[in-house]
């Protein structure tokens, strides 16, 4: 199965070497070098990166109110935004992503953001996160690359229900 690596804001921070973002993580443990190997390593074994629109406007703001010299981190994430709308490798295009914002899906995210924002206090960013992560999950390995461990803790949880979901089409094709 083909894995996507989709890249948070606090980890998409630490990689471009926003100023005063250089570290995430509940104890600070994702570092550039840390961050910069594992994407790496996912790239040599095939992995794509998305880039969800989420974590372009969060990064996006980060950067533009970061203190310190951010040209060099306005340069990288416009390339990266750009190939990931032409969908350049290792990204998977922004595109695919469309269907996630139609009105009956958006009702969806708002649906549930609504209740998560209550009781995980979970960023309508993460949620839509999240919901990305749902739409590829039955069809890819999905890794959701972030130093928030709430978000991560989704992850699994997204994991595991596409793995009932394809054991169940698995069971009822085998009747």
């Amino acid at each position: 199965m083909a894995k996507i690596l989709i890249i948070d804001t606090s980890i998409m921070c630490v990689w471009l070497k926003v100023p005063g973002m250089e570290t995430t993580g509940k104890n600070n443990e994702y570092t550039y070098d840390i961050v910069a190997q594992h994407i790496e390593e996912e790239m040599a074994k095939g992995t794509k990166l998305l880039l969800p629109i989420a974590t372009i406007i969060e990064t996006g703001n980060h950067i533009a109110h970061a203190n310190g010299n951010k040209k060099q981190s306005i340069k990288e994430l416009s390339s990266m935004i750009i190939s990931s709308a032409k969908g350049e490798t290792p990204w998977i295009a922004i595109d695919m992503q469309h269907s996630l914002w139609n009105v009956d899906n958006l009702s969806v995210l708002v649906e549930e953001w609504e209740k998560t924002a209550l009781t995980e206090n979970q960023s309508i960013g993460d949620a839509a996160i999240v919901q990305i992560a749902q739409q590829f999950a039955p069809t890819y390995e999905v890794e959701i690359f972030t130093g928030d461990g709430g978000l991560k803790n989704y992850e699994y949880k997204i994991q595991g229900q596409a793995q009932k979901k394809l054991r169940r089409n698995r069971n009822k094709s085998n009747i």
